[in-house]
């Protein structure tokens, strides 16, 4: 039996039993779940180890990389621009931003960076890891690349673009760096431990993530290389055209403090269970007197703003402003939900009918392109639990 810490409110011992039934059924190794509703937190878990190596137990204070889920964040901050009339969705990337109109970029609009439709799902440049790290060399190489496809005929996945793209609006408009927009704006108000640039101090609180195995079906091995194998976009746009080498039990980079600590706001966000689902609620419900976006604003940011095959992908994806939306690739609670999963299940999102806002971290990662057993075991708790 796993220990499991924390706490479910009356009513939701069903989610207290999917989180405990995840360790035996669904491979969970070490994690966390929390969930909030109408703006207050009624279950916070957490439970197994944080180390597979040193048998480290996960605790109330440890911490997760979460992969995509940081684009949430990330969304955030974009939509908060967008609130206050800084940011102009139909406005010219370059209006902000006057070196991306180079290569015929001139006339793209910020909605397309935040909906996957811009065409720069990575760089076509050979860059390295340092290249990465460093940041600017990544945006010099985005600021002259033409798009793939032509901005607006289709989506596909900026898988680690998306947070740089972003970023830069970010900092071009507001002068902050979007890591420290993030922690001054939002996880300082609302009393967050989430960080887009982990500080050294907090290293020790984090979690090992253990990468996930190649599926055993050969025919979901075989769609997996389709998507993801060497060479296809999606592989290009997960690994920056391979300046990152691809995660294997040898070598995880995700696992080192310069990637913790670097800034790369599609990917890196080091955050807890009930931060992230505090975080959410916050979009659509005051939380102790802090409320992140208006009704209006997350009315917009989840409008469905494109769908159909991912260019990246190759499956239906749905996003509205920066966030995904309740679909096939990703189930919340209602087609009213938005939020944005990670890769190897870690998920966050909000629910304005039912003023949800739910957060899941964990380390071992799974190899799910969608509908990660765990995700959906602990969802079809919330469900029935409301």
């Amino acid at each position: 039996m796993t220990d499991i810490g924390g706490f479910a409110d009356h009513g939701f011992g069903k989610v207290a039993d999917a989180f405990a039934q995840n360790f035996g059924l669904h491979g969970e190794v070490g994690g966390a779940f929390a969930l909030y509703v109408g703006g207050r937190p009624v279950v916070d878990l957490w439970g197994g180890s944080a180390d597979a190596t040193s048998g480290r137990p996960w605790s109330q204070g440890t911490l997760q990389l979460v992969f995509s889920t940081t684009k949430g964040a990330t969304a955030v901050c974009a939509n908060r621009l967008v609130e206050e009339g800084r940011l102009d969705l139909d406005a010219p990337v370059a209006q902000y931003w006057p070196e991306f109109a180079a290569a015929g970029k001139q006339d793209v609009p910020v909605r397309y960076v935040l909906t996957h439709q811009v065409g720069l799902p990575f760089c076509e440049d050979t860059l390295t890891v340092a290249d990465v790290l460093a940041q600017r060399p990544v945006l010099q190489a985005l600021e002259n690349q033409a798009p793939l496809w032509e901005p607006g005929s289709a989506h596909g996945y900026h898988a680690l673009t998306y947070g740089w793209l972003v970023g830069e609006l970010v900092q071009r408009i507001d002068g902050r760096p979007l890591g420290r927009y993030f922690a001054e704006e939002v996880a300082g108000p609302l009393g967050l431990d989430f960080w887009i640039g982990l500080p050294p101090e907090e290293e020790p609180r984090v979690s090992t993530l253990i990468p996930s195995t190649p599926p055993t079906d050969p025919a979901l091995l075989e769609l997996m290389l389709t998507v993801m194998g060497p060479g296809t976009m999606g592989y290009r746009a997960l690994t920056v055209n391979n300046a990152i080498p691809w995660m294997s039990a040898d070598y995880m980079p995700w696992n080192t403090p310069e990637f913790h600590a670097a800034e790369i706001p599609a990917a890196n966000g080091i955050t807890d269970a009930r931060s992230l689902a505090r975080m959410y609620a916050a979009c659509v419900t005051p939380v102790d007197g802090v409320r992140l976006l208006s009704d209006s604003q997350i009315a917009a940011a989840a409008t469905l703003q494109t769908q159909g095959i991912d260019q990246c992908l190759q499956a239906e994806t749905r996003f509205g402003l920066g966030f995904m939306v309740d679909g096939p690739f990703v189930g919340m609670l209602s087609p009213r939900s938005f939020g944005h999963p990670g890769a190897g299940g870690s998920l966050g999102f909000a629910d304005p009918d039912t003023g949800v806002g739910f957060g899941y971290v964990m380390n071992q990662m799974q190899s799910n392109l969608a509908g990660d057993p765990r995700v959906l075991n602990l969802i079809e708790a919330v469900k029935t639990s409301l």
